[in-house]
């Protein structure tokens, strides 16, 4: 604002110094032009002829020339030099005109008059015109020494500008700075961040807000965690104290399994119900117990160079799935990876499995690979995943069949799925074709690099 205002007031100085240098040349050769030819006017008879413009042109200061008609006088200069425009208004006008031009570089001041004569019905335009040329060069150089100084007042506010700006920096825009910081900070996740209130300004209240923001939401955050650790802790407390209660219950399903034969037909009938339902509990447990590593951080990588298509065979006969279930596998030999072969097992086992329950066979799994990634795709025949389901397939307890409450699966298979192949570095992902959906297995082929070892 203050080099602004320091150019404003240099270029309005040099405005208002133009016109009145420019004035204080223009005004009073322009009266000396009058008061010249009126005092000449008495001698000359009109029209007038040859020798009565020369007389005239003699008793006129200055570089002049008199024109009436095609007559002109032999001093001053030729009027076919002077501007269309200045000659048409002095020709149509009954008062003194001027322009100022440039010529060949060099200012001058043009004046026309018409020579006037005055009769009872008013002032009456003889035909005669005189045109006067005044040089500017003086004035020329005095307004360039003017624009010189008001171009050196501006430079001279600029140091002052600059003293002014980097003081309201300091005063307003240096907090705003931290402030910013701040903020950024609180978005990153750390929460402990606080500013110290100075003053008693608007900066200073919002100083005072953004803290007491951050200290709600450092006691709101604090206390989800805490809930959540809790809830985590609850959950893997209960899944592991089950787990032993489980396997009692699983042998005893066993021994009814094979016994159910034997047994009266309700009898049979609830024998098997208790063992389905208590495979079911244990699936869920187990899984349970698994998503509950991830969660606590404990989930353990073992990798080591497998032969992938040998660990997704050896997973898929490990569940008895067949050609007859229709799955139709694509595994070329001698694709290689660095990769936990029990949690690959994991990943392929829920894939194959969630196709075959959800989807229709044939379930097509195919290997491909290239120089940086092992790519496994699960597609199956079935009616697809529903669009507003698509971007949630992977979250917990997600449900194939919403309107289901109770299904075979525990909505917990993909999940961990995603999780070991994220352990491993790399993801899985979910899509529909025209056929039905699509799972897609992406592993890194080298091994994780953490940045201790780097």
């Amino acid at each position: 604002m203050t080099l602004v205002g320091a150019g404003a007031a240099a270029g309005a100085s040099y405005v208002s110094a133009r016109t009145t240098i420019l004035a204080g040349v223009q005004d009073p050769a322009m009266l000396q032009l009058r008061d010249e030819v009126t005092a000449y006017l008495p001698q000359m008879t009109l029209p007038p002829d040859q020798q009565q413009l020369e007389n005239l042109a003699h008793t006129l200061k200055g570089t002049t020339v008199v024109v009436f008609g095609a007559l002109r006088s032999s001093t001053g200069f030729d009027p076919a030099s002077l501007p269309a425009e200045l000659r048409r208004e002095v020709a149509q006008s009954l008062s003194i005109q001027f322009q100022r031009v440039v010529v060949d570089g060099r200012p001058e001041l043009l004046i026309g008059m018409p020579v006037l004569r005055y009769r009872s019905s008013g002032r009456e335009h003889t035909g005669v015109e005189v045109y006067k040329k005044v040089s500017l060069d003086a004035q020329e150089m005095a307004i360039d020494q003017l624009a010189t100084r008001a171009w050196q007042m501006t430079a001279l506010a600029l140091p002052v500008a600059v003293a002014l700006a980097l003081l309201a920096a300091s005063h307003v825009l240096r907090p705003v700075r931290a402030l910013n910081s701040a903020a950024r900070k609180l978005g990153d996740g750390q929460l402990d961040v606080r500013l110290p209130a100075k003053g008693s300004d608007e900066l200073s209240q919002l100083v005072t807000t953004f803290n007491h923001t951050a200290a709600e939401l450092e006691r709101t955050v604090g206390s989800l965690r805490a809930m959540e650790a809790d809830a985590r802790r609850f959950v893997a407390d209960v899944s592991h104290e089950l787990r032993t209660p489980l396997a009692a219950m699983n042998a005893v399903t066993d021994v009814l399994d094979e016994d159910a034969s034997q047994l009266p037909a309700d009898t049979a009938v609830a024998a098997r119900l208790v063992s389905a339902e208590t495979r079911r509990l244990t699936r869920l447990v187990q899984d349970l117990v698994e998503i509950s590593r991830f969660d606590a951080g404990r989930a353990e990588l073992r990798a080591e160079e497998v032969d992938v298509a040998e660990v997704v065979s050896g997973s898929i006969a490990a569940r008895g799935w067949t050609a007859e279930d229709g799955i139709h596998a694509e595994l070329p030999p001698g694709v290689t990876a660095f990769a936990d072969p029990r949690r690959l097992d994991l990943v392929v086992a829920n894939l194959v499995g969630n196709a075959l329950r959800h989807g229709a066979p044939p379930v097509t799994v195919r290997l491909t690979a290239d120089a940086a990634t092992v790519t496994l795709e699960v597609a199956d025949h079935g009616p697809g995943i529903p669009a507003e389901m698509l971007p949630q397939v992977f979250d917990r307890f997600t449900k194939a069949d919403t309107s289901r409450a109770r299904s075979e699966g525990s909505g917990l298979g993909l999940s961990i799925a995603r999780e070991n192949a994220r352990l491993h570095g790399g993801d899985v992902e979910a899509a529909n074709t025209v056929n039905g959906a699509v799972f897609t297995l992406r592993l890194p082929r080298l091994p994780r690099v953490s940045p201790e070892d780097r």
